[in-house]
């Protein structure tokens, strides 16, 4: 059975992103990203896809699925969908690979807050710092509970300076 996963970085206010970037460069947290989802198939949206840095794209060992309206788009080693259902059903298929009972879901806010309420785990890294940004993560629904934080509430300096800590969210039985 799949299960969906929702996987993002956030800075106070839930700001996610600005100017179709994340405004921020934590190394941990992209260490921390690649180990979350690698060997899995990824849902993200175009404006998602467009803002991977072209070196990464599409990401190593995973199924790249790109959500878009356009009909006609395409690039080189991903999957197009052009719903998020389509999308979903895509990588819940045979094809998935490795046989890794999850699909997660990359970015970005629209495709965050229409999938938040089919998810089973949210992996959230939490970054101690006032961004500005355009584009914001769903505030995380009280159903959902923090399962994995430490007595000090896990916070960490990254090599670059800024605080940050991975919080694990799974829904309240």
């Amino acid at each position: 059975m799949t299960r969906i996963g929702l996987v993002w970085a956030e800075a106070e206010g839930h700001v996610i992103g600005r100017d179709g970037v994340m405004p921020w460069h934590i190394p941990e947290d992209l260490a921390h990203f690649k180990a979350v989802t690698l060997g899995s198939a990824v849902v993200m949206g175009r404006k998602t896809w467009d803002s991977l840095p072209e070196r990464f794209r599409p990401l190593d060992g995973r199924r790249n699925i790109v959500v878009t309206r356009q009909r006609d788009w395409a690039a080189d080693g991903i999957e197009v969908a052009h719903s998020l259902e389509d999308a979903l059903e895509l990588a819940g298929g045979p094809a998935q690979g490795a046989g890794s009972p999850w699909v997660w879901v990359i970015g970005g806010a629209e495709i965050f807050a229409a999938v938040l309420d089919r998810a089973d785990r949210l992996e959230v890294t939490e970054i101690r710092a006032s961004i500005a940004g355009d584009t914001f993560a769903p505030a995380i629904p009280s159903n959902w509970r923090a399962v994995n934080r430490d007595p000090d509430d896990g916070w960490r300096t990254s090599r670059t300076g800024t605080d940050y800590r991975f919080v694990r969210y799974e829904r309240s039985a």
